[in-house]
């Protein structure tokens, strides 16, 4: 589904975040992403849903297959990113939640902007995707009288609403307690068990030593070993 062919990044100064990174994951996998802070990681996501792109001397290329649509970052507009966008959900770790609108407010958003779905429709997937995180009693509350691992479920629902192909989460248990960060990381579970793909870079090894999934370590913008599930 992913595919990173001799991918490289060196933003402006000389810094490299990626080089010559080579990557296939599959439909319906379950991947960790680990390494220390400025290892490369965060480029690398932002390569799958093309907010960064490779250097073009490189002739990097990441190609995302999602079976009946294909994108190629060496040829993708502007337009195409968009539709790429929609077909994966993205979860940070602050939420970045709005905050004047409710929890419903802002799990719907993104189907009122840019789909032609009924009103019914709307409420109907917004209450189920709510139902899913474990967080509908709280439909009309405000981010901020949620708690932190409440706001992180929030975020985890606008995502979802899509039901999209892939799910990329980067460090989203990290300003969340360790009880917190479990329950979020079963939802993650959850979501990829009714087959989505889940990227999930993280920090925590509770997570990664605890369970088989697959594990990709970043090292100075290189890939250093791949642990297989």
């Amino acid at each position: 589904m992913i595919s990173f062919l001799h991918v490289s990044k060196t933003y402006p100064g000389g810094n490299a975040a990626l080089s010559n990174v080579n990557l296939k994951i599959s439909k319906g996998e379950f991947v960790f992403l680990t390494g220390a802070s400025g290892a490369g990681k965060t480029t690398l996501l932002k390569m799958i849903y093309m907010d960064e792109f490779p250097d073009k001397k490189s002739k990097g290329q990441v190609l995302i297959d999602f079976g009946e649509e294909h994108f190629d970052s060496q040829k993708i507009s502007l337009r195409r990113i968009q539709a790429l966008r929609r077909k994966i959900g993205i979860v940070f770790q602050d939420f970045k939640l709005l905050s004047d609108r409710t929890v419903f407010e802002n799990v719907a958003l993104s189907l009122v902007v840019s789909t032609n779905h009924s009103q019914a429709e709307i409420k109907k997937r917004v209450l189920e995707t709510l139902g899913t995180v474990g967080i509908l009693q709280k439909k009309n509350s405000m981010p901020a009288e949620l708690s932190g691992g409440e706001q992180q479920r929030a975020a985890i629902a606008r995502a979802m609403i899509h039901s999209p192909y892939l799910l990329i989460a980067d460090e989203p248990t990290g300003n969340l307690d360790p009880e917190n960060a479990n329950e979020v990381f079963k939802i993650f579970q959850k979501i990829n068990a009714n087959g989505t793909a889940v990227i999930m870079a993280t920090h925590n090894p509770s997570f990664y030593q605890n369970f088989t999934y697959r594990h990709l370590v970043m090292k100075q913008g290189m890939l250093q070993k791949l642990v297989e599930s």
